[in-house]
C-alpha cells in the first residue's frame, strides 16, 4: 500500500470493527456502544427540554399576576432558551450515533426535527400571551415580546437539522469507502470537514494539525459530523490501486471438450498375466 503513514499523533477511535464491516455487506446498524451514547444524550436532552418548558410555564404564571416585573419575565425567557438550545444540540448529537431510517418518513422527520417542534411548544404560547396581555403596556410589552420572539427563532433554528443523518446514508457512505479501499477505515482531524482514506494525505498533514483520528465512516459522522470523502485521497487511491472493492466482471469460461471415443477395434489390448 502506498500510504506512507503520518508523523502526527494518530488516535484510533475504539468501538468500530472495520474489518468485520468490510466483510459483511449488510445494512447499517449502529454499534451497541453508539446506541448507549445516543440513549444517554437523549435522556439529557429530554431533561433539558422539560426544564425549558417548566420555565415557560413559570413565565406564563407570572403574566397572570400583575404587576409584571420585566426583568423577572426576561430572565425566565432567557433561561428557557438556554435549556432549549442545550436540549436541541444533545438531541441532534444523539441522532448521529443512532440515526433513523428514511423508509419511515414520519418518524424520520419527527426524530430529526424534534428540537424545532419543542421550541414551538415552549415559546409560541408565551409569545401569544405576551402580545395579548392587557396588563403589559407600551415599551414593556414591546421589550418582553421582542425577547420572546427572538428566543423562539433561536430555539427553532438550533432545533432544525438541515443535514439529518439516516441509516441509508451511513450505509451508502460506508459502502463507497469499502468499494474504494476494501475496508471501512478513514482518518479525520478535529477541525476537518472531510474524512480521508490515506493517513499521509496532504490536507491533514499540515502545520496546524497535531492529531489525526482513525476509525470507521460512522464514527467520523458521530464525533465530527463529517459526511464527505476527500477527493484528493479518492483520486490518488484509484490512480495507485484502482478500486479494490470493484466487482469482478463476468468472464465466459469455455466448456472443456469431452475426449473422443476410441473405436473398439483400435483399442489397445491390456495384457493379462
Amino acid at each position: 500500500m502506498s500510504d506512507k503513514g503520518t508523523k502526527k499523533k494518530l488516535t484510533r477511535i475504539e468501538g468500530g470493527d472495520a474489518a468485520a464491516a468490510a466483510r459483511e455487506a449488510k445494512p447499517f446498524v449502529a454499534a451497541p456502544e453508539s446506541k448507549a451514547k445516543a440513549r444517554k444524550f437523549r435522556i439529557f436532552a429530554i431533561l433539558s427540554w422539560i426544564v425549558a418548558i417548566g420555565l415557560e410555564v413559570g413565565a406564563i404564571l407570572l403574566l397572570q399576576k400583575p404587576p409584571v416585573t420585566t426583568w423577572q419575565l426576561i430572565a425566565l425567557i432567557v433561561g428557557a432558551l438556554v435549556f432549549a438550545v442545550i436540549g436541541n444540540l444533545l438531541w441532534k448529537k444523539a441522532n448521529r450515533f443512532d440515526p433513523a431510517s428514511e423508509k419511515d418518513k414520519f418518524r424520520f422527520f419527527v426524530q430529526n426535527q424534534l428540537g424545532a417542534i419543542i421550541a414551538v411548544i415552549a415559546f409560541l404560547p408565551l409569545v401569544i400571551l405576551i402580545f395579548t396581555n392587557k396588563d403589559l403596556k407600551g415599551k414593556q410589552k414591546g421589550l418582553v415580546g421582542a425577547v420572546a420572539v427572538v428566543a423562539l427563532l433561536i430555539a427553532g433554528f438550533t432545533g432544525i437539522d438541515f443535514n439529518p443523518p439516516s441509516v441509508e446514508e451511513y450505509a451508502e457512505q460506508t459502502a463507497a469507502v469499502e468499494q474504494l479501499t476494501g475496508a471501512n477505515l478513514v482518518y479525520w482531524t478535529k477541525s476537518g470537514t472531510k474524512y480521508h482514506v490515506l493517513s499521509d494525505c496532504q490536507h491533514i498533514n499540515t502545520k496546524k494539525t497535531d492529531e489525526i483520528f482513525q476509525g470507521t465512516v460512522a464514527q467520523a459522522r458521530e464525533l465530527k459530523n463529517i459526511t464527505q470523502l476527500c477527493k484528493t485521497c479518492a483520486e490518488r487511491w484509484k490512480k495507485e490501486h484502482g478500486a479494490v472493492g470493484s466487482p469482478v466482471p463476468d468472464v465466459e469460461i469455455p466448456a472443456t471438450e469431452a475426449p473422443a471415443e476410441v473405436p473398439a477395434d483400435e483399442a489397445v489390448p491390456v495384457p493379462v498375466n
